[in-house]
């Protein structure tokens, strides 16, 4: 169960691959993402010095009051991942037309995960071809639903 989604990624991109990584939070940060706040809408992952980061993000304070004056909701946060991972990250961030997206934030036992992928942007044809199945299985299912 995802707590919290980035729903444009499968209409704007093709996904080539997908990998888990692990997010270093604040504990308010953590709270406010299990209550399903927060939004990955804008949101990428670089990676810089061997290490990767989840870029435009927005994960607001749980509680307001007690965040800290210089908190910052679109703070630059380091994923944890192998070597391996971050390697094969760096290497098609250098790909000409690859980006890597945050797809969701989701609870994998007690721990906060962050599903990632390497995706290729759509041309418009593409979206529009989306639409039209998306049209066609809507349609579908309203006759079979008006038959029973």
């Amino acid at each position: 169960m995802a707590l919290i989604e980035n729903t444009r990624v499968g209409f704007d991109y093709n996904i080539l691959e997908t990998l888990e990584a692990g997010m270093e939070l604040f504990g308010y940060e953590v709270k406010s993402l299990r209550a399903g706040q927060g939004s990955l809408k804008g949101a990428r992952v670089v990676a810089r010095g061997g290490e990767a980061y989840l870029v435009g993000a927005s994960i607001p304070p749980w509680q307001i009051a007690n965040a800290p004056k210089s908190y910052d909701a679109e703070r630059t946060r380091r994923l944890l991942l192998s070597k391996k991972e971050i390697a094969r990250i760096s290497s098609a961030e250098g790909e000409n037309g690859l980006t890597i997206v945050p797809i969701k934030v989701y609870n994998s036992r007690r721990r906060l995960k962050l599903a990632i992928a390497i995706v290729r942007g759509k041309k418009k044809a593409d979206k529009r071809q989306t639409i039209r199945k998306r049209e066609e299985k809507r349609r579908i299912e309203r006759t079979l639903k008006t038959k029973k």
